[in-house]
């Protein structure tokens, strides 16, 4: 099963108030295990970059100022995306920026029936408990050392993580012998019906004996030796 976990990095909060989306970030995932496929791209918004929103992810006017738009970089982007189920951490935030933008150049915008919302999962799993990336991955042990800033790749591998885990640990995926490889012990119905084992003899041979009376010689105050009496 193909899955594509991915994350953005945005100018604001709501694309129908005129935010626009600066930064994508896609990982692929075959049976929950990471391929080390990625797409990434930056974009230019078309717009200032309030100071608000750069302080969250750290990109400029003048970083993106170069930066292709989202129409000069969006075949790519599909293409990568192909048919496959697509994860986001608050996916509805991702799914409305990625649409909207879609939407704004006559595209076909992506059906909700292909997404996985990690918030909604971890809710599930863990009432009342904090949500965040940053909660899911210390929750699980998940190195975010290296996130000083939001980023759309890394926050999107580090979400693989979390996914994993949220959908049952790294056992997923790790089948390693067919059904039918996989033997199955049969076990006595009555373990005092199995017969014992012969016990097995560790008795020292002769030249084993001479070379320990010969190391004991060498002790000298030995505890064993000493006047029990003090």
């Amino acid at each position: 099963m193909r899955e594509i976990v991915f994350d953005t990095e945005t100018t604001g909060l709501s694309f129908t108030a005129g935010d626009r989306l600066v930064e994508i970030g896609c990982v692929e995932m075959i049976n929950r295990v990471e391929t080390g496929r990625t797409f990434h791209a930056y974009f230019h918004p078309e717009r200032s970059m309030p100071a608000e929103a750069q302080r969250i992810h750290g990109l400029s006017d003048a970083f993106l100022s170069d930066k292709p738009k989202f129409h000069e970089k969006v075949e790519d982007l599909l293409e990568f995306l192909g048919d496959s189920i697509l994860v986001a951490h608050n996916a509805t935030f991702d799914f409305g920026f990625l649409n909207g933008e879609l939407k704004k150049m006559g595209r076909e915008i992506i059906s909700l029936d292909r997404m996985i919302d990690t918030v909604a999962m971890a809710r599930q799993r863990h009432p009342g408990a904090k949500h965040s990336l940053d909660a899911l991955c210390t929750r699980y042990g998940i190195d975010r050392s290296h996130r000083v800033l939001h980023g759309a790749l890394l926050d999107a591998q580090l979400l693989c993580q979390v996914y994993v885990e949220l959908t049952g640990g790294r056992q997923i995926g790790l089948t390693l012998v067919s059904d039918e490889d996989v033997v199955i012990p049969v076990l006595d119905a009555d373990p005092r019906a199995a017969q014992p084992r012969p016990m097995r003899i560790f008795a020292p041979n002769e030249d084993e004996i001479e070379r320990h009376a010969a190391f004991v010689a060498k002790l000298k105050n030995p505890l064993w030796g000493a006047d029990a009496s003090g």
